[in-house]
């Protein structure tokens, strides 16, 4: 025995020993690190400690500690609350959607620059499809309504010249998915594209040529070179994407919505909105976005589970 603990002794110091020159011989690289962690512990995990509230009724002149702890009720609340189905529905639909829709445009936008040789053309294009992104929220809502207006609105000005009457997109329920999507797609695109450019970048360009030499067409490269070589990339940024399914962009269908579109455009989102800020419910609120984020969590374990048992990437 006393051999045996001599020896695990000795394997532990040898590992500390090991991981101490891996530390000095990466010093400055540890230290760029700290920076990061100090803001997301002081800015992440600190406030974490206020989710409690979401099992609390919580009073601002109590406090979080001070406010009577009511466990589950809150979730049994929104759980039995008549909208919850629908707030679901219409969650898990604009996130599907705007996934099943949004994702594949920045992969196609990315090939397409990575096979223009004219390096102005391609600099316009990139410089042009990035732009919405950059642009507000508020802005992007903003040409969206004035572009689909019944009274002077390109779309409708365009179904005039046909001889349709006006349609008023922005007060139709069935017409809220669509808008949403479509303008996602427009703003993020382009910017989204931006790291299939860089991965695509990488690829070692005598592979194109030896391709070429052995006679493959445009689109045999493309699919047997280009996507292969950021497969990896796709699958991690589609398991993030998974993961955020039901983190819908809360302000944009805020300023896109009316009462007569709640149909299908009153999300999880703005739902915490209404009843946490508006009217003050904060345990409530927290209650239900703590739902939201273990739903959140469940599919990003879920994702990365199915792509580490049938490919060869994953995030851990």
């Amino acid at each position: 025995m006393h051999v045996l603990r001599l020896i695990s002794i000795s394997k532990f110091k040898t590992k500390l020993a090991q991981a101490k020159a891996a530390f000095q011989k990466s010093i400055y690289l540890q230290l760029l690190v700290i920076p990061g962690l100090i803001y997301f512990f002081i800015f992440h995990y600190i406030p974490m400690y206020g989710v409690i509230i979401a099992f609390k009724n919580y009073s601002l002149r109590a406090g979080i500690f001070g406010s009577k702890w009511v466990g589950l009720l809150n979730f049994q609340r929104f759980f039995s609350n008549p909208n919850f189905y629908q707030l679901l529905e219409n969650t898990f639909k604009l996130s599907i959607y705007g996934l099943i829709f949004g994702f594949a445009p920045p992969i196609i936008l990315a090939i397409m620059l990575n096979e223009t040789y004219n390096i102005r053309y391609r600099k316009l294009v990139q410089t042009v499809s990035y732009l919405p992104h950059f642009v507000s929220t508020v802005a992007i809502a903003g040409i969206v309504i004035m572009i689909l207006s019944p009274k002077g609105g390109m779309i409708n000005n365009l179904l005039g010249v046909s001889g349709i009457k006006p349609i008023y997109f922005m007060s139709k329920p069935q017409w809220f998915r669509t808008i949403f999507i479509a303008s996602g797609i427009w703003q993020n695109t382009g910017f989204n594209a931006i790291i299939y450019v860089a991965s695509l970048s990488s690829v070692d360009p005598q592979i194109y040529e030896a391709a070429t030499i052995d006679g493959a067409s445009r689109l045999r490269k493309i699919w047997h070179i280009s996507i292969p070589c950021i497969q990896n990339t796709i699958i991690i940024l589609l398991i993030l994407s998974i993961g955020g399914i039901m983190n819908v962009n809360t302000e944009k269908v805020l300023l896109l919505q009316n009462p007569l579109t709640y149909e299908t455009s009153d999300v999880i989102g703005t739902y915490v909105y209404r009843r946490g800020l508006v009217l003050m419910e904060y345990s409530y609120g927290a209650a239900v976005g703590l739902f939201n984020s273990i739903i959140n969590i469940i599919l990003l374990n879920s994702a990365n589970y199915l792509s580490r048992r049938f490919t060869e990437s994953s995030l851990w």
